[in-house]
């Protein structure tokens, strides 16, 4: 009976030991993703390593920077294409960008325009410029997306004007610049 009640606590310690590492690490995992204590030149390389990873996946379509955008913008040749959801929309969009569903409704109204699609890292973006590819349709996709655009001095607004929030994921995606507010 004391053999038992003894491999009994040993198993208990055990479970209790393995459980308290578990919770350690977790947590400890945890801080290691948090972006609050990186520098803004270090969020902006982790984006672009992000993006690095994710671009394997869409190798053939072209990719624009932010800085080029903007400077096309201000010649009046560009449309962008937020291919995000609504509720993702709503917190912000980049300056007079359409969504996915107006452009599918009419994209030959766009035929002489630059388009550049663009959603949090250019992930979906980037699946959605392949699929327009592969139709005819030359699709580029904004390197880094909305959060390399903030980084890079793009502004970003909601229905109220100019703001600082942008939508992302959760914490692994929380890498805009300081003085911006990510919402998940």
């Amino acid at each position: 009976m004391k053999k038992k009640i003894k491999a009994y606590r040993r198993t208990l310690l055990g479970l209790i030991a393995a459980a308290l590492a578990f919770a350690f690490v977790t947590l400890a995992g945890q801080l290691s993703l948090s972006s609050q204590d990186l520098s803004d030149e270090d969020k902006r390389q982790k984006i672009d390593d992000m993006y690095a990873e994710y671009k394997k996946q869409f190798p053939e379509v072209r990719d624009i920077s932010p800085q080029m955008v903007m400077a096309l913008r201000s010649e009046g040749k560009t449309v962008l294409i937020d291919i995000r959801e609504p509720r993702e929309q709503q917190v912000s969009m980049l300056p007079g960008a359409i969504t996915e569903k107006e452009f599918m409704n009419d994209p030959a109204k766009y035929k002489d325009a630059v388009k550049i699609a663009y959603c949090t890292i250019s992930y979906r973006s980037g699946k959605f410029a392949q699929k327009l590819q592969k139709k005819g349709i030359i699709v580029y996709n904004l390197k880094g997306g909305m959060l390399a655009w903030v980084h890079d001095g793009g502004k970003v607004f909601d229905q109220n004007g100019e703001t600082h929030r942008i939508h992302v994921y959760g914490r692994k995606w929380d890498l805009g610049p300081k003085r911006y507010q990510a919402v998940w």
